[in-house]
């Protein structure tokens, strides 16, 4: 199958978040974390202090606002639904797009299977490392969202040392 939802990402984007492939609820409204159980979108909006995007145009609002990239490491592959454990014949993304057309400071892979395949290739390709953050996938039940919001506020605390709000008619 191929990746079917391309990166968001411009000019301003300071950190690059990854996952694995779309699931299928993500594949049928063409849009990240699409899945109503997927804690991203909370998680992000936690971090930020801002309200929980609703329609894919305030998310893709919210993480340019905020200096954040969004993509998956797997352009194509053999997947089964939605687990990430079914995936076989990967062939990662071209994230050279993302690295040549923004200043990227750091990478955040959103769950252990993105960031295998993000490290099984990021030397082959010249990426930076990568620091590997608990899935927001409903399939990780063993974090609350509270637990999700604390673990993943390293790049919270990168965010607020590199990034400032911009105003919406900058979008």
């Amino acid at each position: 199958m191929i990746h079917p939802i391309p990166p968001l990402f411009d000019h301003r984007s300071r950190i690059l978040i990854l996952g694995s492939f779309p699931s299928v609820r993500s594949r049928e409204v063409a849009f990240y974390y699409g899945h109503p159980q997927n804690r991203f979108w909370r998680v992000i909006a936690a971090l930020r202090s801002e309200p929980l995007p609703t329609s894919v145009e305030e998310k893709k609002a919210l993480l340019l606002a905020h200096g954040i990239a969004l993509w998956d490491v797997i352009a194509s592959c053999e997947i089964s639904g939605s687990s990430d454990s079914s995936i076989r014949h990967v062939k990662p993304n071209d994230l050279a797009r993302i690295f040549s057309a923004a200043k990227i400071q750091a990478v955040f892979l959103n769950g252990k299977t993105a960031f295998k395949i993000y490290e099984a290739h990021r030397k082959t390709f010249g990426y930076p490392p990568g620091t590997v953050l608990p899935s927001t996938s409903p399939a990780n039940a063993s974090y609350s969202l509270e637990t999700l919001i604390e673990a993943w506020q390293p790049m919270n605390q990168y965010l607020d040392k590199t990034t400032c709000l911009f105003s919406k008619n900058e979008l």
